[in-house]
Protein backbone atom coordinates (compact mmCIF):
# COMPACT_ATOMS: atom_id res chain seq x y z
CA UNK A 1 0.00 0.00 0.00
CA UNK A 2 1.23 3.49 -0.80
CA UNK A 3 0.16 6.55 1.18
CA UNK A 4 0.00 10.11 -0.03
CA UNK A 5 2.38 12.44 1.77
CA UNK A 6 0.04 14.49 3.95
CA UNK A 7 0.52 18.24 4.21
CA UNK A 8 -0.44 20.97 6.65
CA UNK A 9 -3.18 22.09 4.26
CA UNK A 10 -4.90 18.71 4.59
CA UNK A 11 -5.06 18.77 8.41
CA UNK A 12 -8.62 18.80 9.75
CA UNK A 13 -7.75 18.19 13.43
CA UNK A 14 -4.70 18.85 15.62
CA UNK A 15 -4.38 16.25 18.40
CA UNK A 16 -2.53 17.10 21.60
CA UNK A 17 0.12 14.37 21.81
CA UNK A 18 1.69 15.59 25.05
CA UNK A 19 4.41 17.81 26.44
CA UNK A 20 7.79 17.98 24.69
CA UNK A 21 9.38 16.36 27.76
CA UNK A 22 7.09 13.30 27.36
CA UNK A 23 9.10 12.20 24.32
CA UNK A 24 12.67 10.86 24.48
CA UNK A 25 15.34 12.88 22.71
CA UNK A 26 16.48 11.14 19.52
CA UNK A 27 13.80 8.49 19.89
CA UNK A 28 10.12 7.81 19.60
CA UNK A 29 7.02 7.14 21.64
CA UNK A 30 3.49 5.97 20.85
CA UNK A 31 0.31 7.97 21.26
CA UNK A 32 -3.17 6.49 20.98
CA UNK A 33 -6.00 8.37 19.27
CA UNK A 34 -9.43 6.86 18.63
CA UNK A 35 -8.06 3.34 18.28
CA UNK A 36 -5.07 4.32 16.13
CA UNK A 37 -1.43 4.18 17.20
CA UNK A 38 0.82 6.99 16.03
CA UNK A 39 4.59 7.03 16.49
CA UNK A 40 6.00 10.45 17.44
CA UNK A 41 9.73 11.04 17.03
CA UNK A 42 11.83 13.78 18.66
CA UNK A 43 14.83 13.86 16.31
CA UNK A 44 16.81 16.21 18.56
CA UNK A 45 20.05 15.91 16.55
CA UNK A 46 18.22 17.44 13.54
CA UNK A 47 16.01 19.67 15.72
CA UNK A 48 12.94 18.17 14.00
CA UNK A 49 9.83 16.25 14.99
CA UNK A 50 8.06 13.56 12.95
CA UNK A 51 4.93 11.42 13.24
CA UNK A 52 4.11 8.17 11.42
CA UNK A 53 1.85 5.20 11.78
CA UNK A 54 3.20 2.86 14.45
CA UNK A 55 2.44 -0.27 12.41
CA UNK A 56 5.38 -1.75 10.51
CA UNK A 57 3.92 -3.11 7.26
CA UNK A 58 6.48 -5.93 7.05
CA UNK A 59 5.11 -8.17 9.81
CA UNK A 60 2.13 -6.03 10.91
CA UNK A 61 3.61 -5.23 14.32
CA UNK A 62 3.01 -2.01 16.31
CA UNK A 63 6.70 -1.30 16.78
CA UNK A 64 7.97 1.67 14.76
CA UNK A 65 7.98 4.07 17.74
CA UNK A 66 10.74 1.90 19.22
CA UNK A 67 12.70 1.95 15.99
CA UNK A 68 16.19 3.28 15.43
CA UNK A 69 16.25 6.77 13.92
CA UNK A 70 19.02 8.11 11.74
CA UNK A 71 19.59 9.44 8.24
CA UNK A 72 20.18 7.99 4.82
CA UNK A 73 21.96 10.76 2.98
CA UNK A 74 19.83 13.80 3.80
CA UNK A 75 16.69 11.74 4.49
CA UNK A 76 15.66 11.25 8.14
CA UNK A 77 14.57 7.64 8.62
CA UNK A 78 13.33 5.07 11.10
CA UNK A 79 14.36 1.41 11.05
CA UNK A 80 12.00 -1.22 12.40
CA UNK A 81 13.74 -2.68 15.46
CA UNK A 82 12.76 -6.25 14.47
CA UNK A 83 13.59 -6.50 10.80
CA UNK A 84 15.54 -3.29 10.07
CA UNK A 85 13.22 -2.21 7.22
CA UNK A 86 13.73 1.54 6.86
CA UNK A 87 11.22 4.29 6.11
CA UNK A 88 11.54 8.00 5.41
CA UNK A 89 10.21 10.01 8.35
CA UNK A 90 9.31 12.81 5.93
CA UNK A 91 7.37 10.92 3.24
CA UNK A 92 6.87 7.40 4.62
CA UNK A 93 8.62 5.90 1.58
CA UNK A 94 10.13 2.47 2.12
CA UNK A 95 13.83 3.13 1.62
CA UNK A 96 14.50 -0.57 0.98
CA UNK A 97 12.09 -0.49 -1.96
CA UNK A 98 10.64 -3.88 -1.10
CA UNK A 99 7.66 -3.19 1.16
CA UNK A 100 4.72 -0.85 1.48
CA UNK A 101 5.27 2.74 2.56
CA UNK A 102 4.01 4.08 5.89
CA UNK A 103 1.63 6.92 6.65
CA UNK A 104 3.10 10.20 7.91
CA UNK A 105 1.45 13.06 9.76
CA UNK A 106 2.30 16.76 10.12
CA UNK A 107 3.50 17.82 13.54
CA UNK A 108 3.85 21.15 15.31
CA UNK A 109 5.10 22.39 18.65
CA UNK A 110 3.30 25.22 20.46
CA UNK A 111 4.18 26.33 23.99
CA UNK A 112 6.14 23.09 24.57
CA UNK A 113 3.11 21.00 23.56
CA UNK A 114 3.36 18.51 20.69
CA UNK A 115 0.44 18.36 18.25
CA UNK A 116 -0.11 15.77 15.51
CA UNK A 117 -2.14 16.78 12.47
CA UNK A 118 -4.85 14.38 11.36
CA UNK A 119 -7.01 14.56 8.25
CA UNK A 120 -10.12 13.05 6.73
CA UNK A 121 -9.31 9.58 5.45
CA UNK A 122 -10.46 8.88 1.92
Amino acid sequence: MTFEHNTLEQVTTWVNAGHVSDFPENGGSTIFHEGDQIAVFNFKVLNKWFATQNLCPHKKQMILSRGIIGTEGETPKVACPYHKKTFSLETGENLNGCEDSIETFPIKIEDDTVFVGLYEKK
